[in-house]
C-alpha cells in the first residue's frame, strides 16, 4: 500500500511541477508586462495576431508586433520571414528590455527564435 502511495505522490509532483514550468513558458503578453522581472531572459512562446510590421531592405533586423488578446509585444526578428499584418502566429523567443526604471520595463520584446504561422 506504501508503494502505491509513493507513486501516486510522485506523479502528483511531477505534474504539479510541469504545470508550473509549462505556465513560465507559455504566459499571456499581460504577464510578460505585469512581471517582466519573472521572465527576463528566459525563452517563453506566444500566440497571436500580428497588428503591425515592418522591415527595412539591407537592414538585418524586422519589427513586428503580436497581440494575443492581453496586450501587445514587439517581436524583434533577425530571420528572413516577416509575417505580415493579421497572420496568427506562435513565437518563440527570449524576453529582454532595454532598461527597468522604477520597476518598469522599457523597450520590453521577445528576440524571435522560432516563428510558426497558423493558416
Amino acid at each position: 500500500m506504501s508503494n502505491t502511495l509513493r507513486l501516486v505522490a510522485a506523479l502528483l509532483l511531477a505534474s504539479t511541477l510541469s504545470a508550473c514550468a509549462v505556465s513560465l513558458r507559455t504566459p499571456h503578453i499581460a504577464d510578460l508586462r505585469d512581471d517582466p522581472g519573472r521572465y527576463q531572459h528566459h525563452v517563453v512562446s506566444i500566440d497571436g495576431v500580428v497588428t503591425t510590421s515592418w522591415g527595412l531592405p539591407m537592414v538585418p533586423y524586422r519589427l513586428y508586433k503580436v497581440d494575443d488578446g492581453t496586450g501587445e509585444v514587439t517581436v524583434l526578428s533577425e530571420g528572413n520571414r516577416l509575417p505580415t499584418r493579421g497572420a496568427h502566429v506562435r513565437v518563440r523567443g527570449r524576453v529582454d528590455d532595454v532598461a527597468v526604471v522604477g520597476g518598469q520595463a522599457l523597450g520590453l520584446h521577445l528576440r524571435e527564435q522560432a516563428l510558426y504561422v497558423k493558416r
